[in-house]
């Protein structure tokens, strides 16, 4: 028994110590509008590099390492959405010992400025973002999203109530009772924002109004929160080890996922996948190692076989985007094997890339 008892109190120090080595700072050069995490996490510098380069390369749209400042495209409109990004702020979030949950705060303005919050969460034992949907059983991911609707449309439903039963409503009171009697409800784990807590799980729904109704809006965001204990019977094993403290980390699903290999058995490139969709559809972006310029790719996941268009430019005489390149690709285990087919020349090169 006493043995026992050491060895617990052996993992337990070094789980401790695995925590206070991660420490974040700000991204450089910071300023009021530049305020950007950046992790160091000296036990292990393969999870460190893959986090920094998820968050830069998803929110900034910057390669680290690349000679440029990391907020110039973000800060100039010169993103692939067009819009002025500010950051504001950054949290790191108490959590369960494998996970890193930040919160980012900011301003995005295209027609209008418009401020955002968004969450973003990580498995530290493999770096890894965490998708919500591999947090759930296939079969539980139905009745988790009927739980987080089912709250939203009894919030929403209750303040109807209130407003409805007003004597005598003003213009204000019927336009808000309009807002709420169309409100969409019907968020699935692939639109809604989540982050962790020390012993429950929070989702974040957007709210009811668009822009231009928003200061009719008084609920703003939804906020859904469960106890970690309330979806115990809902987890995946892989949920289950990851908030248990366990090592064991099971493999998780194509989205969100770094990948490194090359083109042509030569050419060094990393690829960042995006969200995929119900449809299977993805978006992702890809650069050689070599040149840090990033390259849009448009793609289809079905089964395991990988389809996805590389565009060149947008034609203004045919209203149409030309291609660049054309990739088929099969998906095996931590793996993608396929070719990269040059659109102009049709020449096939060998694409083969592992995931980080």
């Amino acid at each position: 028994m006493k043995k026992k008892i050491i060895f617990f109190l052996l993992i337990s120090g070094l789980s401790f110590s695995q925590q206070k080595s991660l420490t974040i700072k700000d991204l450089p050069p910071k300023s009021e509008d530049t305020v950007f995490p950046v992790i160091s996490y000296a036990v292990n510098p393969r999870v460190e590099n893959k986090i920094n380069t998820f968050l830069q390369v998803d929110q900034l749209e910057y390669i680290p390492g690349s000679s440029e400042n990391p907020f110039k495209l973000v800060s100039t409109g010169k993103t692939s959405y067009s819009n002025y990004v500010y950051f504001y702020s950054w949290e790191k979030l108490e959590t369960p010992k494998n996970i890193l949950s930040l919160a980012l705060d900011g301003e995005a303005s295209g027609a209008y400025p418009e401020g955002f919050s968004i969450w973003k969460n990580f498995d530290l034992r493999t770096g890894n973002f965490i998708n919500a949907k591999d947090l759930f059983q296939s079969g539980s991911v139905k009745t988790v999203e009927n739980l987080i609707q089912k709250s939203i449309k009894k919030e929403v439903g209750d303040f109807l109530v209130q407003l409805k039963s007003e004597k005598n409503p003003s213009e204000e009171v019927a336009d808000q009772i309009a807002i709420y009697e169309d409100c969409f409800t019907d968020f699935t784990l692939e639109d809604i924002e989540y982050y962790f807590g020390k012993d429950k799980l929070t989702f974040v729904a957007g709210r009811c109004s668009n822009h231009a109704m928003r200061a009719l809006d008084d609920l703003g965001s939804h906020v859904v929160e469960f106890p970690y204990k309330q979806l115990e019977k809902y987890w995946s094993p892989y949920a289950k080890n990851l908030l248990s403290g366990s090592e064991t980390a099971d493999r998780t699903s194509f989205s969100n996922k770094l990948y490194k290999g090359k083109i042509d058995g030569k050419y060094p490139i990393t690829v960042l996948i995006g969200k995929v969709y119900q449809d299977g559809s993805f978006s992702a972006k890809y650069w050689y190692d070599k040149t840090k310029k990033l390259i849009e790719w448009n793609g289809n996941i079905k089964g395991n076989h990988i389809s996805i268009i590389e565009n060149d430019y947008y034609s203004e005489e045919t209203n149409q985007w030309i291609f660049r390149a054309l990739v088929e690709a099969e998906l095996k285990g931590n793996t993608i094997v396929g070719t990269w087919q040059d659109y102009k020349t049709k020449k096939y090169l060998k694409l083969e890339l592992e995931e980080l």
